[in-house]
């Protein structure tokens, strides 16, 4: 898999049709693919949306939750999606957060093991064999690949053992050789027999010629993520351990500003893309030659708003 593609955010206020419109757009730009993620948002949904509108980009979800969708569903969804675009569906599964599920009243138990389940019975939904006991899928007349969001070596297993690849959010440049190459020692292990494990790399973007507000708005938007554990998880990782335990304890004050002042030149030249296009184009090719096999940006906004920023984003940036 080759290109760059771009993800928006359900986060945002915009109504479906604005995403509608970016996918139009993003395929007249020459992106590879245009995913949604999951926030106030139905992914799936407005990935549907995206793809009875546009013809060649791909489109998918980066990343949909398993918790809010039995399995079944997702891949009966996922089927429908397939054909309906003609096989360009990138499928991205994640387990989310626990704070996040429990305040819906969701229970987040053994989370790795439950993705390792949802995975396979998405892929078995989608090549009809059967799941339960009353009536057996239609398959698929398309191929559905799925990608498991992958925030350390454990869940990149998951992604090559039983996926077709890894979906990575926030890692370093730095880690990201770490996660493709445990996807694909889990893979050969399992007898996985991909031509090759696809790393589709969600990046935080942030345009401006003024490299200084890139960088504030970057270390902003970081500290924001710093409330949640994978990702600190992630980052402790990725060698920022005092980075991360300073923020952490800033946030008890809950503070997103000084959080963000904790934020280290470090963790944004590793973790993010920012600065004037040219310096944002080389740094996409740095996430590529460090193991993204698509690097997507996750555009947000210097100083405007989001949904002017990925347009004049996907202008900017086209490949």
């Amino acid at each position: 898999m080759v290109g760059l593609g771009v993800v928006l955010s359900t986060a945002t206020e915009a109504p479906p049709k604005e995403f509608v419109e970016l996918g139009r757009l993003a395929e007249a730009q020459g992106f590879a693919a245009i995913l949604v993620n999951e926030g106030r948002g139905d992914a799936l949904a407005c990935t549907e949306a995206i793809a009875l509108t546009t013809s060649r980009i791909r489109i998918g979800t980066n990343i949909a939750n398993i918790y809010f969708r039995h399995p079944f569903l997702a891949g009966m969804t996922a089927a429908t999606i397939a054909e309906l675009s003609e096989g360009r569906l990138l499928l991205g599964f994640g387990v989310s957060h626990r704070p996040l599920l429990e305040s819906l009243g969701i229970r987040m138990d053994q989370p790795r093991q439950y993705m390792r389940e949802y995975v396979q019975t998405v892929k078995k939904v989608v090549r009809g064999e059967p799941v339960g006991t009353f009536f057996r899928p239609r398959p698929s007349a398309f191929p559905v690949p799925v990608y498991v969001a992958s925030v350390t070596v454990e869940t990149a297993e998951v992604g090559g053992a039983y996926g077709d690849g890894i979906m990575p959010f926030l890692p370093a440049r730095s880690y990201l050789p770490q996660l493709v190459a445990a996807a694909k020692t889990a893979a050969q292990r399992a007898g996985n027999t991909l031509a090759a494990v696809d790393c589709i790399v969600s990046i935080p973007t942030f345009i401006s010629d003024d490299i200084e507000q890139a960088r504030s708005a970057a270390r902003y938007n970081l500290a924001f993520f710093a409330q949640l554990p994978f990702y600190r998880k992630q980052w402790r990782r990725c060698g920022f351990v005092d980075e991360v335990n300073a923020l952490q304890d800033a946030w008890k004050s809950n503070n997103r500003r000084a959080a963000a002042a904790l934020v280290s030149d470090r963790m944004v030249e590793e973790v993010c893309i920012f600065g004037p296009p040219s310096m944002c184009k080389e740094q996409i090719a740095a996430f590529h030659e460090a193991g993204a096999s698509m690097p997507v940006i996750a555009v947000s906004p210097v100083n405007e708003d989001r949904l002017a920023a990925t347009r004049k984003a996907l202008q900017l940036l086209a490949p």
